[in-house]
């Protein structure tokens, strides 16, 4: 409790006091045409926050606050108006987000967070012998970076966040005024949709200006935490990449996107290469090394700019490795450290700095199959035609010999195009650089299968095929299914074959987001649970190492929260060889964006793979805590279903929330919806606009709904005790329950309180608003909290700040919403209110969708 106390204190001096002298300073900057609008922010504000006490409705607070507080008259002023202040507050939460970045190490360093050093002297005490070091040689983690449309700042914008941190930490006045001034005049958004290779170099900026140095400087902390000098284990950390080569639901990805995004991440790292080289150069001015480095700066250029000129990897570690024996021999092993540095950076990245994933549907690679076997005249119309027996042999047997320029329809030739230049990926990049083929909607062995056979009559008609095939449960068919999928599989004895030549290792994706999304918070991440279990048990059984990629997203709602909490309570009896995930959104500048938070992160993930090692038996979940877990899953399921099945769901979420005007901001290059048909199907919808929505309306209704009905139905059948304790010792339910607990801190019904009077939707609405307040009721109960959040009093925090910040946006938004229900003459107008508060509303968030 010191501890916190400490930490309270801090964040309370370096963040919500910095803030507000810097906002201060803000609010009263000079801008062009929009005077005196940021010295009204605070009123609005206020305004905004009684308004919604007395349960006034959106449009009743703000023309309250246009007749006390504005001489403004016309609708055409009061728009302006509503414009002027979602900028400023964009930029309040750009400064926030400033401000707390910069806070981070000092508040972090008051944490009560686990070093691997402190694991190491962990395990020294356990009775059990336990190699930390030697596990730590065969583990890893691996980050992959996606291009979903919640992360969209420029380049430009990035720079100047960067800029306001460093400033922030000198306190320097002068030019944080300077840069606020500039950060005011700076747009914050595209002025359209961004194309998927401009995704990319937004991702590759963190790559080139955070990771490169991070990964480096991490790696070399883990050796010397470990201190053994054997250890050399550089793929402890691995970075993925999906912008650019993840085309599920995204047309607008085709071959060459993916073909320029492998080369923009080489030629970006050889350009990070090439400054480590120039530092070098000006250090090791020694005689018999110069012209080693002179040669290796010049090869290096010749890889910056031209996609031809590829290098590899023997090429540039090499002549390092002789720099390095020379400096031992000869030079008094001066500058040796950061020598030591580069080469470890080299053997991490290679020539490809991050793996490049492909990902397409299952029913693409259907599609492609059964087009390209009305080809050969093996099928005439279907695939079904075919025994399923037939069918697997024509897949693993068969060879064809394929053209793009054979098949009319684009996607079919997109994707046999796609796949044929992965060959000539690889040779650019290594085999590093693009060796994982992931299918989404996983329902059946064929899904593997297609892809399998892809692969061989595309790209490696002889030999070995160099890519893991990985498929993605996401459904919870796909993960009722999972087992039987895979022991299909692994009886194949080719597919058993190619898993062996991939080292007896099998990647399996498991989609927490359409995962949640289709089955409700609780059920979902429990099937995932114990679908992990058993495919773990089941590669065990075939001498198969499994290791589970989790597609995780920002929030809870989508497998996200406290991502360390979460793997540190995996059970014993899920396979323990490396922790893979995705990273997306505002997670990616939230808790990557920076140095200091990308190394803090990356070794609490790999603490919790070391907790599972050293912890088992403290991580076992009884048989009585796994039925309760089984009713709680059950019941919650039930629950969320009869709300998905609720006539008014959907049309609240078209008619009520902003999930069509996802589709209409220029925030990503993704269309909302899988599909092209004009009716809004569930099963159809994207979990990113989906969850993001609830979010907007500050339901969050996937995060938590059915939790409190749940806990309800078993404490009415006397298991109050029983859930107390489940909540105490199984660590995984209590990771599940804090959060929840996040989902709920980030709810405000009081902004959409005015639909329960609404003649359609007030059913609805109460339906919604009665759950929360139960499960809020229900999650305090077991735990024995006062208050959401109570462990974690520095989150709590951030949080109230930002919803403080963005709580004038809200109810702009909603305003907005209820003119265009109106019908207002200025619809239109009105509509793009709407998409502009959206990239506030994600921002302030930092993990909404």
């Amino acid at each position: 409790m010191m501890n916190n106390s400490a930490r309270i204190n801090e964040f309370e001096k370096l963040v919500r006091n910095k803030y507000n002298v810097y906002n201060s300073i803000f609010l009263n900057l000079p801008f062009q045409k929009i005077k005196n609008v940021g010295i009204l922010i605070p009123l609005i504000y206020e305004a905004c926050l009684q308004g919604l006490h007395q349960v006034l409705d959106p449009m009743e607070i703000l023309d309250a606050f246009f007749r006390g507080h504005t001489a403004l008259k016309s609708e055409a002023e009061k728009i302006d108006f509503m414009f002027r202040v979602i900028q400023y507050i964009e930029r309040q939460v750009v400064l926030y987000d400033s401000v707390e970045d910069a806070a981070f190490p000092q508040v972090w360093r008051l944490g009560n967070h686990l070093s691997i050093k402190d694991y190491l002297n962990l395990s020294k005490g356990k009775k059990e012998s336990i190699n930390i070091s030697d596990k730590l040689s065969t583990f890893s983690i691996r980050i992959v970076f996606t291009a979903h449309p919640t992360q969209f700042y420029p380049p430009a914008v990035l720079d100047i966040i960067a800029k306001l941190r460093e400033l922030i930490t000198r306190n320097d006045i002068n030019e944080i005024d300077i840069t606020l001034q500039q950060l005011g005049l700076t747009s914050l958004i595209n002025s359209q949709k961004p194309k998927p290779f401009e995704e990319a170099k937004n991702i590759i900026y963190f790559l080139k200006n955070v990771y490169y140095d991070a990964v480096g400087e991490l790696y070399g902390h883990i050796k010397k935490s470990v201190q053994d000098r054997f250890f050399d284990n550089p793929d402890i950390i691995q970075l993925g990449f999906w912008p650019g080569g993840d085309r599920d639901g995204n047309p607008y990805v085709t071959w060459k996107t993916t073909n320029a995004v492998a080369d923009e991440l080489r030629m970006t790292l050889m350009k990070c290469y090439y400054r480590d080289i120039q530092s070098l150069r000006h250090k090791l001015t020694f005689r018999k090394i110069e012209d080693i480095l002179a040669q290796l700066e010049k090869l290096l250029y010749g890889g910056m700019f031209d996609a031809s000129e590829t290098i590899t990897y023997a090429e540039i570690i090499h002549p390092l490795l002789q720099i390095r024996d020379l400096l031992v021999k000869h030079y008094n092993r001066l500058y040796l450290d950061e020598l030591e540095n580069l080469i470890d950076k080299v053997k991490i990245f290679k020539i490809h700095f991050a793996t490049l994933d492909i990902r397409q549907n299952h029913s693409i690679h259907q599609q492609t199959v059964q087009t390209i076997l009305q080809n050969e005249k093996l099928v005439h119309n279907s695939l079904e035609e075919l025994e399923k027996e037939e069918l697997i042999f024509i897949l693993l047997h068969k060879n064809i010999q394929l053209k793009p320029e054979q098949f009319k329809d684009k996607i079919i030739s997109d994707t046999i195009q796609n796949i044929s230049q992965l060959p000539g990926i690889q040779h650019k990049n290594g085999e590093s650089g693009c060796n994982r083929y992931i299918i989404s909607n996983s329902e059946d062995e064929f899904s593997v299968l297609f892809v399998f056979a892809l692969l061989r009559w595309c790209g490696w008609r002889k030999g070995d095929i160099p890519f893991d095939i990985i498929p993605l449960f996401e459904s919870m068919a796909g993960m009722k299914n999972a087992i039987n999928i895979m022991q299909a599989l692994f009886e194949i004895p080719e597919y058993r074959a190619h898993v062996k030549q991939r080292g007896d290792i099998q990647t399996i994706m498991l989609g927490f987001s359409d995962g949640t999304k289709d089955g409700g918070y609780l059920q979902a991440n429990w099937s995932i649970f114990k679908t992990k279990e058993d495919l773990s048990a089941l590669c065990s059984d075939y001498n198969i190492k499994a290791i589970f990629f989790d597609g995780r997203g920002g929030p809870p709602a989508r497998g996200g929260g406290k991502t360390h909490r979460f793997y540190a309570a995996q059970g014993r009896d899920i396979a323990n060889h490396a922790i893979q995930l995705t990273i997306q959104g505002q997670t990616i500048t939230s808790t990557y964006g920076t140095k200091e938070h990308f190394m803090h992160n990356c070794e609490q993930l790999l603490t919790a793979g070391l907790s599972n090692s050293l912890f088992q038996k403290e991580h076992n979940i009884s048989p009585q805590s796994r039925e309760l877990l089984e009713s709680l899953g059950r019941i919650s399921f039930e629950k969320y279903q009869q709300l998905k099945n609720h006539k008014m769901f959907v049309p609240y979420l078209e008619n009520k929330s902003t999930l069509k005007y996802y589709g209409k901001a220029n925030i990503g290059s993704r269309p909302i919806k899988r599909g092209d048909t004009e009716k809004l199907e569930f099963k159809d919808l994207r979990a990113i606009p989906f969850v993001g929505s609830w979010s907007q309306l500050r339901q969050n209704i996937p995060g938590y709904f059915g939790i409190g009905s749940a806990i309800q139905a078993l404490i009415q059948q006397g298991q109050l005790s029983p859930l107390k304790k489940l909540f105490r010792e199984v660590l995984f339910f209590k990771a599940l329950i804090l959060n929840s607990m996040m989902s709920l801190s980030k709810c405000n019904f009081e902004l959409t309180s005015y639909l329960a009077k609404d003649p359609d939707y007030k059913e609805f609405w109460n339906i919604l608003f009665e759950e929360y307040k139960l499960s809020k009721k229900m999650v305090l109960l077991i735990s024995g909290y006062n208050h959401l959040m109570e462990e974690e009093p520095i989150s709590r925090n951030s949080i109230a700040i930002r919803e403080g910040i963005v709580l004038p946006l809200l109810v702009i938004q909603q305003y907005a919403l209820q003119k265009i229900e109106q019908g207002s003459k200025n619809k239109k107008t009105y509509e793009k209110i709407v998409e502009r508060s959206l990239y506030g509303n994600i921002n302030a968030s930092r993990n909404s969708a």
